[in-house]
């Protein structure tokens, strides 16, 4: 045992059993050996691929989509163009690259990045450095002012906590130590307080029932919710989840784009979990704002003009490029795919128009 599964050993010795929430946040960000703290994880040669890798008509249609609601809404400028988790600025660089085709919009933007790896913000800036970027390490520190905001595959990272239905109550499931000192996951004590955490649609789930809740997507849900009932804005969010609320596990490890141990070699492979857009959604409205789906994101990208700007695209190209392009479109709408597993949604000032793609 070394590194961090070493160092979360100790932890666990000292001080008990960790949520599964502190272990994703030191297994992926720990300062030194977290897994986005070492590595650029995304491509072939990485663990997993996004959207944004596919397809560039992914970033394209979603800048046009915020400038058609900004020229809609008012136009405030400047305004705050924000990515949380940009990844390699890829689908940053073609949004921007489609804002140029409106270039009051254009000019209106300033764009701030949400990332902590200091491996992707290096990617990033080398990617955007026309842009100009300002980098930040969370939500709350972007100034204010209006905003725009996209997140693609960022909820999914977020850290959660699993909690079992017990005989009687609820109880969590932690990360401890085994008899051999390996990490292994148990449940703790049953307590009536962790109800209190559970969607009200699933606290009479029958013992044994798993559900896992996201305390930093709820967090975030309700902090835009607040600032966009006072201050012009959207947000725009795209992540492999489900609505409504449900109960199973989800959460996973991955390692060179296969499934991996979950608690073995921490820092070592990507984590993450299913959204729960049910829940994010109820936050972020109770707190103010208003709230537009979620679709498919298969929906979301045929409404917007998928097919139409890959015509234009694959008009000019050889057999070879042409092909690419109608197979990392295909990817990204077709349901068996990612077209019905990744969802999409929006939120937003209360007076804004309702955006494209959500009629």
């Amino acid at each position: 045992m070394r590194g961090l599964e070493a160092a979360l050993a100790r932890r666990i010795r000292r001080e008990g059993p960790l949520s599964l929430a502190a272990f994703m946040a030191l297994a992926l960000h720990d300062p030194e050996e977290g897994y986005y703290a070492r590595r650029d994880p995304i491509g072939r040669a990485g663990d997993f691929i996004t959207a944004p890798e596919i397809s560039q008509i992914f970033g394209e249609l979603i800048g046009l989509w915020g400038g058609e609601l900004w020229r809609r809404g008012g136009a405030p400028e400047p305004l705050i163009l924000a990515e949380l988790g940009p990844g390699r600025g890829t689908l940053m660089a073609d949004f921007l690259r489609a804002a140029g085709a409106l270039p009051d919009f254009r000019r209106a933007l300033r764009l701030h990045l949400v990332e902590q790896s200091p491996v992707l913000r290096q990617a990033q800036q080398h990617a955007l450095a026309a842009a100009a970027p300002t980098f930040v390490a969370s939500f709350d520190a972007l100034p204010p002012g209006p905003l725009l905001m996209v997140a693609n595959e960022f909820l999914d990272a977020l850290p959660i906590r699993q909690l079992v239905r017990g005989a009687a109550h609820w109880r969590e499931r932690l990360v401890a130590l085994d008899a051999e000192g390996r990490l292994t996951l148990a449940d703790g004590p049953e307590s009536p307080a962790l109800s209190l955490l559970v969607p009200a649609a699933l606290r009479a789930a029958a013992p044994g029932t798993l559900v896992e809740i996201a305390p930093a997507a709820a967090a975030l849900a309700a902090s835009l919710g607040e600032r966009l009932a006072t201050q012009w804005g959207a947000a725009l969010f795209i992540d492999y989840g489900y609505y409504p609320s449900r109960a199973g596990a989800s959460l996973a490890a991955v390692r060179r784009h296969a499934p991996a141990a979950l608690l073995d070699d921490p820092g070592g492979a990507d984590l993450s979990a299913h959204v729960d857009f049910a829940a994010f959604a109820a936050t972020a409205e109770a707190a103010g704002a208003r709230i537009h789906g979620p679709i498919t994101q298969g929906r979301f990208l045929a409404a917007l003009g998928a097919e139409a700007r890959l015509a234009m695209l694959a008009a000019g190209a050889a057999p070879a490029q042409r092909a690419a392009l109608e197979a990392g479109l295909a990817r990204l709408l077709d349901p068996a795919q990612m077209g019905d597993l990744f969802k999409v949604l929006a939120v937003t000032s209360p007076g804004l128009p309702t955006p494209a793609g959500f009629a």
